[in-house]
């Protein structure tokens, strides 16, 4: 396991289980733990950081078969419309609204969107593969969004996608490590 920074002993039951994967997650693991531990923002408030030009993923803790990540969303900020190119994603929402659209291809070879929902803290949304969606604060100036990611196996890229553009785009998501003494 790698750590960024001392890990919240709330997290140590998670972290726990996501080490003794030796495959995959499947959808309903992750599902069922991010239901199953009540963490909430005051939990991993250690790595709660936020970008002023989008949103920023942060690592609380690695393996083999898993990234668990605190991603902060300022008002405005969203994700690239993109799938999870062979892992699975499980979000919890700590704090905010956070609004999930989800795409589907055209004949033309185009996505459009087909449902957008708000998720408020507590609820959880599961994906994997080639599901495309977009996460984003779509909240008033000044409510933050924050969640919890985990993906399974580690998310180090995907496909992006264009409403405009029958292209699909690789993209390599930036993660924020940090440590004790960050900065310093």
């Amino acid at each position: 396991m790698t750590k960024t920074l001392a890990l919240p002993p709330v997290l140590a039951p998670l972290v726990e289980r996501l080490e003794r994967l030796d495959r995959r997650a499947r959808v309903n693991e992750l599902e069922g733990w991010l239901h199953e531990f009540q963490i909430t923002a005051k939990d991993v408030s250690l790595f709660v950081r936020f970008g002023e030009k989008n949103y920023l993923r942060n690592l609380v803790c690695a393996g083999e078969w898993f990234h668990l990540l605190v991603i902060c969303w300022r008002s405005g900020q969203r994700s690239p419309i993109h799938n999870h190119a062979g892992s699975t994603c499980g979000v919890r929402v700590l704090r905010g609204t956070a609004t999930e659209t989800r795409f589907e291809f055209t004949a033309s070879g185009l996505i459009r969107p087909t449902i957008s929902h708000d998720m408020h803290e507590g609820e959880v949304v599961v994906s994997q593969d080639a599901e495309i969606h977009q996460i984003s604060n779509l909240q008033a100036r000044g409510e933050d969004l924050i969640t919890l990611h985990i993906y399974s196996p580690p998310l180090v890229r995907m496909d992006s996608y264009s409403l405009t553009e029958t292209a699909i785009q690789e993209y390599r998501p930036i993660t924020h490590e940090f440590s004790m003494g960050d900065g310093i």
